[in-house]
């Protein structure tokens, strides 16, 4: 791992961490910003820790292109949240492509440093070249299709009104691409300062060796590669706390014995997790459950972070500093770098929450929210 030195500020027990629900008993607010790839798998799993926490409401969910195209991945929101009896919380469509980064231009990149492993929505594991420049139209879903919609508004102006709407009080979970936070933060630069903490899954340290030695789609910081430009905004931005959990992304399997203890509790949630596993580690789903319980984070490292977005073999590439060696008047910000969480009582967490979603008193409250946002596209 790439050290933030020596004298690098320690924390154990989440104690940098916000905590997860005001000292007066409200319930936490949060969005969540993903790039939804179902059905099943990390990033549709990621919203169960929310939704199913009674302390936490969920704002919405701001979607974006990246491990699948934004079209099929709102689809797969929306149908997981119709299973979930959860269609009060509002889903935003966003950004369909990156800021600059394109099809064109990872072809390009593939030939000249080597292949991406994990291409998303523009390749997936296989190869680039026949990918569509263009999203291509909804296709049929395993799941079925939603009948519910997506809300008219986008998702960067989502993000701006409901974070200037209660200011300093919007955890942001960031668990895809960063293209829709460039967006909102170009869009208004006071939209990250007025949140309360940006909690992000990327950031992956010193993954070279393990992309030799072990499983290169998972030492690949896709979401980081696939926007770079994005996430350089994001990370520059003035967040009053920003939490990376990149370096403990692969802690934690879905595998069967996992799996079939979430199904020892037989729910329409648990039929579904079941019928769609994907034998991944946890990536998403332990993004949200630190960012609404930080008493899991056993160890991390503060650091400065920046993403390199010059052309080249890093492009796209997390670095990081300490303090004194910091590139100074550029906007870098202190993050929290996981290192350690407790494995044993986030499973346990997402099994309970697995198994409750859904069902009567299993979910958080929430509000109906069809009036504010009229069903769109």
């Amino acid at each position: 791992m790439l050290l933030a030195g020596t004298a690098a500020a320690r924390a154990q027990d989440g104690a940098r961490a916000a905590p997860a629900a005001d000292a007066g008993g409200a319930p936490m607010l949060v969005i969540e910003d993903n790039d939804f790839l179902g059905p099943g798998g990390s990033d549709i799993q990621s919203a169960i820790p929310l939704l199913a926490n009674p302390k936490v409401k969920v704002l919405g969910f701001t979607v974006a292109t990246g491990d699948g195209w934004e079209n099929a991945e709102a689809a797969h929101l929306l149908r997981f949240l119709e299973i979930a009896k959860r269609t009060d919380v509002p889903v935003a469509d966003g950004a369909v492509y990156p800021l600059i980064n394109s099809v064109e231009r990872m072809k390009l990149w593939e030939k000249q440093y080597g292949t991406i492993p994990w291409k998303g929505a523009w390749g997936a594991l296989g190869s680039i070249d026949d990918v569509p420049h263009e999203q291509p139209p909804l296709p049929d879903l395993p799941e079925g299709r939603p009948s519910t919609r997506t809300a008219r508004e986008n998702a960067a102006a989502f993000l701006i009104r409901e974070v200037h709407a209660h200011p300093h009080q919007v955890t942001i979970v960031e668990t895809g691409p960063m293209t829709n936070l460039a967006l909102a933060i170009r869009t208004d630069p006071t939209f990250a300062a007025d949140a309360r903490q940006l909690v992000f899954m990327g950031g992956l340290l010193d993954r070279n060796m393990m992309a030799v030695t072990g499983n290169a789609d998972w030492a690949s910081d896709f979401n980081f590669i696939f926007d770079p430009e994005a996430a350089h905004i994001a990370l520059t931005a003035p967040w009053p706390r920003i939490v990376s959990l990149g370096n403990v992304a692969d802690a934690v399997m879905m595998d069967d014995a996992l799996m079939n203890r979430i199904h020892a509790v037989k729910t329409p949630v648990t039929d579904y997790l079941k019928r769609f596993q994907a034998p991944l580690p946890l990536w998403d789903e332990m993004a949200t459950a630190v960012a609404v319980d930080p008493g899991l984070i056993r160890n991390s490292t503060e650091a400065f972070m920046d993403v390199d977005i010059a052309d080249g073999p890093d492009y796209g590439r997390a670095h990081v500093w300490k303090k004194e060696l910091a590139p100074r008047n550029m906007g870098l910000q202190p993050v929290i770098v996981v290192d350690r969480i407790d494995e044993k009582r986030f499973v346990d967490g997402f099994v309970r929450d697995a198994q409750r979603l859904g069902t009567p008193g299993g979910a958080a409250p929430g509000t109906d929210r069809s009036a504010e946002h009229p069903p769109g596209r």
